[in-house]
């Protein structure tokens, strides 16, 4: 997997996601013949509610609240659902993404959360990039296309890997002890885990102190 993709799959599989990561999107041409039309990221859906390190089973052991992320834009009583493009340099999309077939294809996977037909979310994430949408059921559903990678701020349709990368190390930090007994095998949180451990920090600018 692509560095960059670990890296971002960890940040929202912590801030509470169910990923899909690298998924290559086929077309069915009119000649029967089937073709790849773009890969896709990072798929994300991430249900409302808090998100903890660990489980406290009764009042009196407190809860360990886990990573909130004011970037993230969270709404209560709202799914949030994102499309992601993760580049290693700028925070760009690939026009591939906002294809018609391209975003049906991704939202097909969670089409019974929404209570509105998907060619209508299709169509306003490919004018617009955020979309509201009634669940069903009750309650919103946010669909959005986001571009990960390097940009000079976050915000609701870009994350840049900066924000990433200090979100998790503070996560890493502020949570030690529910971190300590998790060994995580894939490389990007490995390695911020490694130089957390190795007494590096990271200060304002995105850089790293020893």
């Amino acid at each position: 997997m692509d560095i960059a993709v670990n890296l971002v799959e960890t940040y929202l599989r912590l801030t509470g996601y169910l990923t899909l990561s690298e998924f290559e999107v086929q077309r069915r041409d009119r000649d029967g013949e089937f073709r790849t039309v773009t890969d896709v990221d990072i798929m994300a859906m991430r249900l409302p509610g808090s998100i903890y390190v660990g489980d406290a089973h009764t009042a009196d052991e407190g809860d360990l609240l886990l990573l909130e992320d004011p970037v993230l834009e969270l709404e209560d009583d709202c799914i949030d659902v994102i499309i992601g493009e993760v580049k290693q340099g700028e925070a760009d999309l690939n026009p591939g993404i906002t294809d018609h077939v391209v975003l049906h294809s991704m939202l097909r996977r969670v089409e019974w959360i929404y209570d509105e037909p998907l060619s209508e979310v299709v169509r306003q994430l490919q004018d617009h990039f955020t979309h509201f949408s009634p669940a069903r059921g009750g309650g919103r559903v946010r669909t959005r296309i986001v571009a990960f990678g390097r940009a000079p701020v976050s915000g609701l349709n870009v994350i840049t890997h900066s924000h990433v990368v200090s979100t998790l190390l503070r996560f890493f930090d502020e949570h030690e002890a529910a971190f300590r007994p998790i060994q995580f095998k894939e490389p990007a949180p490995a390695f911020l885990r490694l130089l957390l451990k190795a007494g590096f920090s990271i200060d304002r600018n995105g850089g790293f102190d020893e």
